[in-house]
């Protein structure tokens, strides 16, 4: 699990709750239920108004994964491969259909399955593309949605600012509450601005991310178990999927080797 999106999230409502302890205020004056109901209900419902139900369903659908976050690191997938690549030279592309059943990978298992069955090649490489771009685009409608909802949510708040100043300059004949009710009215615009950009942007932006990490991590056990099958060398394999990663993905790993190393 990668929590960084629920540490972000909880650290960017800290500050504000810091500040507003500094600053003398309160945190009651902030929790006003009208602004809140307004700002939330109202933006969840245009959201969906943009899109259909099938957007909105796959959207929430994506939002656990936002928290969670748990992505798969290149060496250890490499490994894998290049682990499965030696059990079919050894063994036979058979062996395989036991190994589809340890993996937890359900992308993986499908694969390894299908080349156990005898599968074609170019015929498995279509299905796995298949498949990728349609958890790719699963992906993209839960970011586009929640990048929406932080583009709504701060007219939604000036709706509602407007409305209560509206409220406000009905009650000009009582001059001793136009202070607090003006400074009530304006909550509506800070809720706006806040869930905008410390919940609906942060979350589209973390799919988006978290999508882009699980195309490439789907793409490098294609082109591996592609590989597999036609009978590539192990250790050459192992080094033309390092090619197709960042080589920062492996410095960690490299380092923990280096200190195992010195240890020894």
């Amino acid at each position: 699990m990668d929590p960084a999106t629920i540490i972000g999230i909880v650290i960017a409502f800290g500050s504000l709750y810091a500040m507003i302890t500094l600053e003398g205020a309160h945190v009651q004056a902030l929790l006003l239920p009208a602004p809140m109901v307004l700002v939330f209900g109202a933006t969840i419902a245009i959201g969906i108004a943009g899109g259909t139900l099938r957007d909105f369903v796959t959207a929430v659908k994506t939002l656990p994964g936002a928290f969670r976050g748990k992505t798969a690191k290149p060496q250890e997938t490499i490994e894998k491969v290049v682990e499965l690549a030696e059990k079919a030279r050894s063994e036979g592309l058979l062996s395989l259909e036991q190994e589809a059943d340890e993996v937890d990978d359900p992308f993986l298992k499908g694969a390894l399955q299908n080349i156990a069955d005898g599968t074609d090649g170019e015929e498995l490489r279509m299905m796995l593309e298949d498949e990728i771009e349609t958890k790719a685009r699963a992906g993209r409608t839960g970011s586009r949605f929640f990048g929406q909802l932080g583009g709504y949510a701060p007219t939604v708040g000036i709706i509602g600012t407007v409305v209560s100043l509206t409220h406000v300059l009905e009650n000009l004949e009582s001059p001793a509450t136009l202070g607090p009710m003006i400074a009530t009215a304006f909550v509506a615009t800070l809720w706006g601005l806040l869930s905008a950009n410390f919940i609906w942007l942060p979350i589209g932006t973390r799919i988006r991310r978290l999508t882009d990490l699980q195309t490439e991590h789907m793409t490098l056990l294609m082109e591996g178990v592609l590989a597999v099958q036609s009978g590539s060398q192990p250790r050459l394999l192992g080094e033309r999927l390092r090619a197709m990663v960042p080589a920062e993905s492996f410095k960690e790993k490299d380092k923990q080797k280096d200190k195992q190393k010195d240890a020894a």
